[in-house]
């Protein structure tokens, strides 16, 4: 079992929990928080991630992305832990799990929770599925902005509200820059496995320093969201709090020039911190309401 869980890959999942915990804490807000639909969406949020991170596993082994040279955390299928059909396997039973709650997510909300459902899991497999892949293309940043950002907040929003505001979309940004970050550390640390297997990340095609400076500009983007809809009168000023929770962000920005390899697996699991830490704290503004 702990083969599996590591598979997860834990430290990372914080990108799926977070935007329903923004998303529920803005239903909320606007007094149209429900409970199952949240419950639902957050299950379904995890199986997306933990689909798309065996369905990575999977894929890398047998793309040569992993190799026993590999400086980050082991993968299972490389490190001989689990058959590549064992995995494969699994990756079909995580997906399994988000189709049975987009079920009751389109009962409850329509038609709409199909096309999310869908285009998620669709999207989750092509991160590496192939050698056009998103990941493999470097599109893999935009696929994280988007579906741990907008999508992932605004579903869990309308799952509820069976409506949507624009203040929600524009919520979803902040998570799904941080969650950039995440990957941006993750693309580092991998830069040149990456390049060997012909995986054409953003960091693998524009270089470190640009790599670098991404992730200062997506923790900066994130903590100009609460400032944004402050302005935008959606939320009160209290929610500025969670701007100060990346302050430490910048630090980390810094600290990323003069670190690669496995020295860059630290920073992992802190950007998933801050990614948590910016979480609790909107949220506490919305459903305390500051003023």
């Amino acid at each position: 079992m702990n083969v599996w869980i590591q598979a997860a890959r834990p430290k990372t999942l914080m990108a799926s929990v977070c935007p329903v915990l923004i998303g529920a804490a803005l239903a909320y807000r606007d007094g149209l928080f429900h409970w199952p639909a949240a419950v639902a969406a957050l299950i379904g949020a995890i199986s997306i991630q933990i689909g798309t991170n065996y369905c990575n596993d999977y894929c890398d082994f047998l793309q040569g992305a992993d190799t026993s040279s590999r400086k980050g955390p082991t993968r299972a299928v490389q490190a001989g832990l689990v058959t590549p059909e064992q995995m494969f396997r699994a990756t079909i039973a995580a997906f399994a799990i988000t189709v049975l709650v987009c079920i009751y997510l389109v009962v409850r909300a329509g038609w709409p929770m199909a096309v999310i459902g869908a285009v998620s899991i669709f999207f989750g497999i092509m991160y590496t599925a192939g050698r056009y892949s998103l990941a493999y293309v470097g599109l893999g940043d935009l696929f994280v902005l988007v579906f741990f950002g907008p999508v992932a907040v605004a579903g869990t929003y309308y799952v509820q509200a069976l409506t949507l505001q624009p203040g929600v979309m524009v919520a979803g940004l902040a998570p799904g820059f941080i969650s950039v970050g995440i990957l941006v550390v993750n693309n580092l640390r991998d830069i040149e496995e990456d390049r060997q297997a012909s995986k054409r990340t953003l960091a693998v095609r524009l270089g470190l320093t640009f790599a670098r400076i991404e992730y200062l500009l997506a923790i900066v983007a994130a903590a100009a969201v609460p400032v944004f809809l402050w302005q935008m009168n959606y939320l009160p000023y209290g929610v500025l709090i969670a701007s100060l929770m990346l302050a430490p962000g910048i630090g980390m920005a810094r600290r990323l020039g003069s670190l690669e390899g496995q020295s860059l697996n630290p920073f992992l699991g802190r950007t998933a911190a801050l990614l948590l830490g910016y979480t609790l704290i909107f949220c506490l503004g919305c459903v305390f309401v500051w003023v």
